[in-house]
């Protein structure tokens, strides 16, 4: 039996770092379970390439070389690859996927994002929302999601929702290895609050180290905020806080040795050390027009090493976490809620948290993903025979 043929085309695959970069592998490596996957992607994404999947690399800046290349290859291989679906990894790459299909009859589809469908630039507007609209299907991260792109103008019937998923730890980190963490980043016994995500405007941490941290200082001193990420490089719309102006908003209101910046940890040991060493991940998600969380993937990464998450409820973060199962949703900017929330997990029992942060992470597992995804493909499970 033939076996479906799908060609997937995005930017954001690993060598670059972040959660939509983290998704379109796994699509890749789930898909390939389904069906033969052939990636146009940026230069170093095969290096680190699922089994089984073919990766032609095209320059990733500037991106109008990235768009042009993209779009050439994508028609190149379609007419040679002759896929039956080709699948845009997010919004940027619908006209890519688009042009392809016009040499081959495959199904276009595009997994879109939040900011995809909120993009206000009037080129983006004209050229890219045309397409979006043109494909055979749209796959979204969320209901919100969903929402905006109804709003784009889809038709609601070509519309699924595939939630993003999350790898299921084998088992807890071992303690000796959270000791050496914690003596590595000097830590200490302290307890740890950790924010995981680029560091930009709207991940909104300069603005909880103002108006929530102290609160939590006052009332728990032996805490601090441990900061995993950097400032964007390769962000195609996020602007930045810089590690130098929330540190210098912590010295201000006399926390500032309350900060740990870790930096871009690009290891997913490093990684689960980091959720496991902590007390609470907090989410404080700004909510601003044109620029959505399309979904929040580390509240679902957080849950599975059993850390709840205590976030603002705004955009697709809705979708990411069910208050009082795997943490609190908080009403968007109001930061004095999102301190005592804070504090009510720091004080309670952290076993209960744990059991059902990791219960409510088993829906997200990579597999459910998949399995969700193939069904709107239409890709059923890969032939062994």
């Amino acid at each position: 039996m033939k076996q479906t043929r799908i060609l997937h085309i995005t930017r954001n695959l690993p060598p670059l770092i972040g959660g939509m970069e983290r998704l379109n592998w796994h699509i890749a490596d789930e898909l390939s379970k389904r069906s033969t996957v052939h990636i146009i992607g940026p230069n170093g994404a095969a290096a680190t390439r699922p089994h089984n999947v073919e990766v032609t690399e095209v320059p990733l800046r500037p991106l109008p070389v990235f768009l042009l290349a993209s779009a050439w290859k994508a028609v190149a291989t379609a007419r040679s690859f002759q896929p039956d679906i080709i699948l845009a990894g997010s919004g940027l790459t619908a006209p890519a996927a688009w042009l392809a299909a016009q040499t081959c009859s495959a199904r276009t589809f595009v997994y879109l994002h939040g900011l995809d469908a909120a993009v206000k630039h009037p080129i983006y507007r004209a050229l890219w929302y045309p397409a979006i609209r043109q494909m055979d299907g749209v796959i979204v991260n969320s209901e919100p999601t969903a929402n905006l792109a109804r709003d784009l103008g889809v038709v609601a019937e070509r519309i699924s929702i595939v939630h993003p998923g999350v790898e299921l730890p084998a088992a807890p980190q071992n303690k000796a290895l959270i000791k050496d963490f914690r003596h590595r980043h000097q830590l200490g016994s302290n307890q740890l609050l950790l924010s995981v995500g680029r560091l930009t405007t709207r991940k909104g941490i300069r603005e909880f180290v103002q108006h929530s941290l102290p609160t939590i200082v006052k009332a728990a001193p032996n805490t601090l905020l441990m900061i995993v990420g950097e400032a964007p490089s390769d962000s195609l719309h996020a602007s930045a806080q810089t590690r130098a102006s929330i540190q210098s908003i912590a010295d201000a209101a006399g926390i500032g040795h309350h900060l740990r910046f870790l930096g871009m940890i690009t290891s997913p040991q490093e990684l689960a050390l980091a959720y496991e060493s902590a007390s609470l991940h907090i989410f404080p998600v700004r909510e601003i027009l044109g620029d959505p969380e399309g979904f929040g993937m580390v509240a679902i990464e957080a849950a599975a090493h059993g850390l709840p998450t205590v976030a603002f409820s705004t955009g697709g973060i809705v979708d990411a976490i069910v208050d009082g199962q795997s943490g609190h949703l908080i009403p968007a900017g109001n930061y004095q809620t999102l301190a005592k929330a804070t504090l009510n997990i720091l004080t309670g029992d952290s076993t209960e948290w744990q059991v059902r942060t990791k219960e409510f992470a088993l829906r997200f597992a990579w597999p459910s993903m998949g399995q969700k995804l193939g069904d709107v493909l239409k890709v059923g499970a890969r032939s062994h025979i």
